[in-house]
């Protein structure tokens, strides 16, 4: 049987794969094929990689464009926070739909079907499978076929915490790989993403909890290695949605921006300043349009604003200006290290009222080096052991590589399937 399993390490960053802190994916690096240039996606948070993950699309497509965003409501912007469990029911209610493409878990329903276990945020979680056409596991609820909540005593009940990681991935590999074996299992680590949230990078707490990640993918990699055995055509895919930069200054984007000259545009609701991170969106209303390229000006002369696209410019990160995000910044960057050495900086902007800021710690959204530096490697037909490619990838390429292991069509995609033709020198 043809199956495909995904590990993903929120938050990973590519340089923290070496045998101090991952000897488990040092082994597997050895064994599968590494992708040295893939990319994240814009903005570089975990909502918005789930959605391109899930449907091999950009935010362009799949209309999620960021860890909090803005939807037209009663002729107004209203933000919202993805994370939150409902998220995906109130936008299904206000647009018409969660997301505007398919996901895995829609083209695998009637061909093995996909089985999904995640302890990041619920929104994120639920991403993959917003319409309830496979099985997702989160402590938030968890759900099967038609959105159905599983009998309590198959929910997932853990805790965000490394512990918790621990149980969903005993759980992962005794019931989504062994005893279910859908077509497509996937499970999504926690950490270390929230222990850089937390904690500075490089810190022992921080390095502390990527042995144990790495030691949860062992779990899976060892299970896989089993089902080969056992006869099943296996792809494995192991990697992380997004890296991390040390913040260093928090800066209230929406009150800067004001000071700029945009203060009445902002009370009145024509210019409206989302927080994701490393990065805002920025959306306009109707009046505020004409506002934007004045805007982007003023931006660019700021030290804390790094890359900054607006318009028709925001298709090339993926995004669109179709439903009213008319700016996107990335706050600036740059190589100094931290405390523990770590390089990697940037500004991030002051969030929402109720989440905190993260001085000091690990925070992502934006074009930086190392937010933009995720982990990749994929071990099955069609790769290569051993073989570093230099080609850019990006997370909306997993989905038609996925699909194309399981014999499934892969249309209506932004990636690509990232199998090696068979006729290549590596295959002769």
């Amino acid at each position: 049987m043809r199956r495909a399993v995904a590990v993903i390490l929120d938050g990973l960053r590519r340089d923290f794969v070496r045998p101090d802190t991952t000897p488990t994916l040092m082994r597997f690096r050895e064994r599968s094929q590494w992708f040295a240039a893939h990319r994240s996606a814009v903005p570089s948070v975990t909502r918005v990689c789930s959605s391109n993950l899930a449907t091999g699309c950009r935010p362009a497509r799949h209309e999620l464009e960021g860890n909090t965003m803005a939807l037209v409501e009663d002729g107004r912007f209203a933000v919202h926070d993805v994370g939150q469990p409902g998220f995906f029911a109130h936008k299904r209610r206000v647009t018409g739909r969660s997301l505007a493409a398919s996901t895995l878990a829609e083209r695998t329903r009637d061909c093995g079907g996909t089985v999904i276990f995640s302890n990041v945020s619920p929104g994120a979680a639920y991403a993959h499978d917003p319409d309830g056409h496979g099985h997702v596991y989160h402590r938030a609820g968890s759900f099967g076929p038609g959105g159905e909540p599983v009998p309590l005593a198959r929910a997932l009940e853990v805790g965000p915490d490394i512990l918790g990681d621990r149980a969903m991935a005993e759980r992962f590999v005794a019931e989504a790989l062994t005893e279910r074996r859908p077509a497509f299992a996937l499970m999504w680590l926690g950490h270390p993403d929230t222990t850089q949230h937390a904690v500075p990078l490089g810190a022992p707490e921080h390095l502390a909890a990527l042995q144990a990640a790495d030691a949860h993918v062992a779990l899976v990699a060892d299970a896989v290695e089993r089902l080969r055995a056992a006869g099943d055509d296996v792809l494995l895919i192991v990697g992380s949605d997004h890296g991390h930069q040390t913040v260093h200054t928090v800066v209230d984007v929406e009150a800067e921006v004001a000071k700029l000259g945009f203060a009445e545009a902002i009370a009145a609701g024509d210019l409206v300043i989302v927080p994701n991170g490393t990065a805002v969106l920025v959306y306009a209303g109707k009046a505020g349009r004409d506002l934007v390229p004045e805007l982007a000006e003023r931006l660019a002369t700021q030290p804390w604003a790094g890359d900054v696209f607006s318009g028709a410019a925001l298709a090339a990160i993926g995004q669109t200006e179709s439903r009213g995000l008319a700016l996107f910044l990335s706050m600036a960057a740059d190589e100094e290290p931290n405390a523990f050495g770590v390089p990697g900086r940037s500004f991030a902007a002051k969030p929402l009222a109720g989440k905190a800021d993260r001085l000091g710690c690990g925070q992502h959204g934006g074009l930086g080096r190392y937010e933009q530096s995720p982990v990749l490697m994929i071990d099955g037909p069609g790769f290569a052991p051993g073989i570093v490619a230099d080609e850019p990838t990006a997370l909306t390429d997993l989905a038609p590589t996925i699909l194309r292991h399981l014999g499934l069509p892969m249309d209506g995609m932004d990636g690509r399937p990232l199998q090696i033709p068979p006729s290549t020198e590596l295959f002769r």
